[in-house]
C-alpha cells in the first residue's frame, strides 16, 4: 500500500513545522542529559497522544523529528563528560581521547558531518534497499534467533585478544541475563510511561564512565575548531557508516551500538576522528532506515518508531521525510553550537562533584521511569558496566541486554 500524500495547506504546514520544531527541541534536551532519551519522550507523547490538539500525524513527525535530533546531539555528552548514548558506546574512548588532547571542538564538527552525510546518504539508499528487503526479509525471519547468535559470537571472536574475548564473553552473558529478568519484569514509575531501558543503559553505558571520572583532571581547554580530515576522507568514512547503518537497520534486535562495531572493524587503523564520523553516521542512517523499514515491513525497529505505531501515526512519508530533513539540518548547526559551550562549561567544573551530580540525575531518572526496581536494576547494570573496560573489551557487547533476550 503506497503512503498517503496530504493535500497543501498553509496553515497545516505552518503546525507541522510547529510540530517538527518541538521535537527538535526534545531531542535537543534528550541529547545534551545523560541518561535521557528520544525514546523516552516519545512514549510520553505516544501516551498523550489522544488528548493533544490536532491530527496524529503532528505527534508524529515530532518524535521523529526528536529520534534524529537525538542522534545527532548525544555525542556532546559523550565528548565532554565521557558518557555515551548506547548507540555511540564504540566510538565513546576514541572520542573522548580527542578531547583530552584538546581537540574536542573539531570532533563535534566531525561528528555532525558524519550525521548529516549519513541522512543524505540514506534517504535515496533506503528505497533500494527497501525494497531489496521487501523479499529477503521474509527469508530472513525464521533465522533471527540463529542470526543474533551468530552477531553475539561475532562480537565476541573480533576482539583482539584472548583476554579481552574473556571479557566480551562475560559482557555478553551478564548484560543477556539483566535483559532477560527485567525487560519483561512488571514495573511502575512515577511518569504515565514506565522503562527500564532508562536505568538499564544508564548503568551499562553511563555510570562506569562517571565513576572513572571522579579521580579525573576533567576536560582541558579546548583549540581551535579546524577539522583536519580531507573532505574526500570524511565523505568515505560517513558512507561506511551509512552502509553499515543500511545493514542492520532492518533487522530487529541489531542496534546501531552493534552497527558501529561494524562498521569499526572496517576503520580500524583509522584513528579517533575516523571513529567519531562513522559511528556518528551510523547512529543517524539506522534512524532513516529504520522508518523505511517500518513502512514497508510494518515492523517498528527503534523505540521511537514503536512509540509511533503505538500511536497510530498514519505513515505519511513526504511529511515524515521532510521532519528528518529538517531535524538533520537543525542538528547539524546545534551540535557545533551548543557543543562548544558545554565543553567550556564542563571544563570550569570539578570533575568529581559533576561526575557524582550526573549520577545522582541517573538514579533520580531510573526511579521516575522504573521505581524501586529500576533503582536496584540501575545498580546492577553498574556493575556489569565496568566488565569491558577491565578486560579491555568493547563497550558494544553490552548490548547483550538486548540481543541475548531476542535470540532466545
Amino acid at each position: 500500500m503506497l503512503p498517503e500524500t496530504p493535500a497543501v495547506d498553509p496553515t497545516a504546514t505552518l503546525a507541522l513545522l510547529a510540530a517538527v520544531g518541538a521535537g527538535v527541541g526534545l531531542g535537543t534536551l534528550s541529547g545534551l542529559v545523560p541518561g535521557l532519551h528520544a525514546n523516552t519522550f516519545a512514549l510520553l507523547l505516544a501516551a498523550a497522544a489522544s488528548s493533544l490538539p490536532g491530527p496524529r500525524l503532528y505527534v508524529g513527525v515530532a518524535m521523529l523529528a526528536a529520534g534524529v535530533t537525538h542522534t545527532f546531539l548525544d555525542v556532546v555528552p559523550a565528548l565532554a563528560l565521557g558518557v555515551p548514548d548506547p548507540a555511540m558506546a564504540a566510538s565513546a574512548l576514541p572520542s573522548h581521547q580527542l578531547v583530552i588532547e584538546g581537540r574536542g571542538r573539531e570532533a563535534l564538527r566531525l561528528s555532525a558531518l558524519g550525521s548529516g552525510l549519513a541522512v543524505v546518504f540514506a534517504v535515496p539508499l533506503a528505497i533500494p534497499l527497501t525494497l531489496l528487503m521487501e523479499r529477503v526479509y521474509p527469508l530472513l525471519r525464521p533465522w533471527l534467533s540463529v542470526l543474533l547468535a551468530v552477531v553475539a559470537v561475532l562480537l565476541v571472536v573480533t576482539e583482539q585478544g584472548r583476554r579481552q574475548q574473556i571479557g566480551a564473553t562475560c559482557s555478553l552473558a551478564a548484560s543477556g541475563l539483566l535483559g532477560i529478568v527485567l525487560l519483561d519484569a512488571p514495573i511502575t514509575g512515577a511518569l504515565p510511561v514506565s522503562d527500564v531501558l532508562v536505568p538499564l543503559f544508564s548503568g551499562l553505558f553511563g555510570s562506569p564512565v562517571l565513576l572513572a571520572a571522579i579521580e579525573g583532571e576533567g576536560v582541558p581547554p579546548q583549540a581551535d575548531a579546524t577539522v583536519t580530515t580531507p573532505r574526500r576522507t570524511v565523505g568515505v568514512l560517513a558512507g561506511i557508516g551509512t552502509l553499515c547503518g543500511g545493514a542492520v537497520g532492518y533487522i530487529p534486535g541489531i542496534s546501531s551500538a552493534i552497527a558501529a562495531t561494524l562498521a569499526l572493524g572496517l576503520i580500524a587503523d583509522q584513528g579517533p576522528r575516523a571513529f567519531i564520523v562513522t559511528t556518528s553516521g551510523v547512529n543517524t542512517a539506522t534512524a532513516v532506515f529504520a522508518l523505511f523499514a517500518l513502512i514497508s515491513l510494518g515492523t517498528p525497529r527503534t523505540g521511537v518508531l514503536v512509540a509511533l505505531d503505538r500511536a497510530e501515526v498514519p505513515l505519511v512519508l513526504p511529511a515524515l521525510l521532510a521532519a528528518v530533513a529538517i531535524a538533520a539540518v537543525a542538528g547539524a548547526i546545534l551540535v557545533p553550537t551548543l557543543g562548544d559551550r558545554y565543553l567550556s562549561v564542563v571544563g570550569q567544573l570539578d570533575p568529581a562533584s559533576l561526575s557524582l551530580s550526573v549520577i545522582a540525575v541517573l538514579v533520580c531518572l531510573s526511579a521516575l521511569f522504573a521505581g524501586l526496581v529500576g533503582v536496584g536494576a540501575f545498580g546492577a547494570a553498574t556493575a556489569v558496566g565496568h566488565l569491558p573496560p577491565k578486560f579491555g573489551a568493547r563497550r558494544a557487547t553490552l548490548m547483550g541486554v538486548l540481543l541475548v533476550p531476542l535470540a532466545l
